[in-house]
């Protein structure tokens, strides 16, 4: 191949030639991808073959990966003193010739966001995501913004939204990524940030509640809530219900709320079986951080399950997600005993 060729390395038969307008190029986590210079877009499968391909192994010895200013990939030959924007291991690139799923389960535990997503085109697709700066949050925008996607990081502070706007800018420069101010700590905040939203004039097509705090000791909102019921759900709750006109005008779209298998080690009843509302914003006294996060994730599975029952015949479908046991992200930060288990924990669980 001519690219491999000017890279210097010989060429070989193991691929197809490239159309006239195209280029072949890798993403920093060795994925090779098609850039059609012709229509401007990009592609995971080869022109011509279709097939996907990632590169092996290290770069030869000598070369290094750099990031221009526009965040592309370039590489740096030390040994003949060049630079190129084609990966040298093109050469020694390997098919992507994964496992067939099962009907009944295509991903599992192991599954990356990359891999799920993998040959989807989300170009046109509206999504906001809350608390996107760090963590699960931000590793999502990051993952959609790539497959095309109109991202909107909805973070408390914008100057960390913005920097992460910045990092998925330096994964690829023609990423279509913004940061918006939102305080879930705050009913007025959750109320302009939809109002922001709407002047806009976008469509929604996914919206995923995915900030929460975890291990906060007791403190109350300007709204007079516990914090944590308060950011973990009801914020959700409020921004969902401010936001679900334009929901069920960009159908086909959904809600994705994230939850936590802890859910299942609380309750919200009384010793009568009702809904006990002191359990949900506890005092001082009755405030337990963890039986507190426990209550917010059953209330955001309990509102997820009735949303999708009431919109999912306007086209609107609503899922709660678990996305992982003791997952090493910024939620631990609260407390030194948190962080201490999480790092204890962290070979043994999913990373980021």
């Amino acid at each position: 191949m001519a690219a491999l060729k000017y890279a210097g390395l010989e060429d070989t038969d193991s691929e197809e030639e490239l159309p006239p307008g195209w280029e072949e190029r890798t993403t920093k986590d060795g994925w090779v991808y098609y850039a059609n210079h012709l229509e401007e877009k990009t592609q995971w499968e080869h022109p011509k073959s279709g097939k996907r391909k990632s590169v092996a192994g290290d770069l030869p010895y000598g070369w290094e990966q750099e990031t221009d200013e526009n965040g592309q990939v370039y590489f740096v030959d030390h040994i003949n003193k060049r630079t190129t924007y084609l990966d040298p291991r093109l050469a020694f690139t390997v098919e992507d010739n994964p496992v067939k799923p099962t009907t009944r389960q295509k991903y599992d535990g192991n599954s990356t966001a990359m891999e799920i997503l993998q040959g989807r085109d989300l170009s046109g697709k509206v999504v906001i995501i809350t608390g996107a700066n760090s963590g699960i949050g931000f590793e999502t925008a990051k993952s959609l913004a790539l497959h095309g996607a109109c991202v909107i990081l909805a973070c408390r502070s914008l100057a960390r939204g913005s920097d992460a706007v910045q990092r998925i800018l330096g994964e690829w420069h023609k990423a279509k990524v913004e940061a918006m101010t939102l305080d879930l700590a705050s009913l007025q905040s959750v109320q302009h940030f939809a109002e922001a939203f709407k002047s806009k004039n976008l469509p929604l097509h996914i919206l995923i509640c995915n900030a929460a705090v975890f291990g906060a000791p007791w403190s109350l909102t300007e709204d007079g809530l516990e914090s944590t019921f308060q950011v973990n759900h009801l914020g959700h709750f409020y921004l969902v219900q401010l936001l679900e006109d334009v929901l069920r005008q960009s159908s086909p779209a959904r809600v994705v709320v994230v939850s936590s298998e802890s859910h299942r080690f609380t309750e919200i009843n009384d010793s009568s079986g009702k809904l006990d509302f002191s359990l949900l914003s506890p005092s001082k006294k009755e405030y337990w951080a963890m039986l507190a996060y426990n209550r917010s994730k059953l209330c955001n599975i309990l509102f997820s399950n009735e949303l999708n029952r009431r919109l999912s015949p306007h086209g609107v479908t609503s899922n709660s997600v678990h996305p992982g046991n003791m997952m090493y992200s910024s939620i631990h930060r609260n407390w030194w005993v948190y962080t201490l288990l999480f790092t204890l924990a962290r070979p043994f669980t999913k990373s980021m």
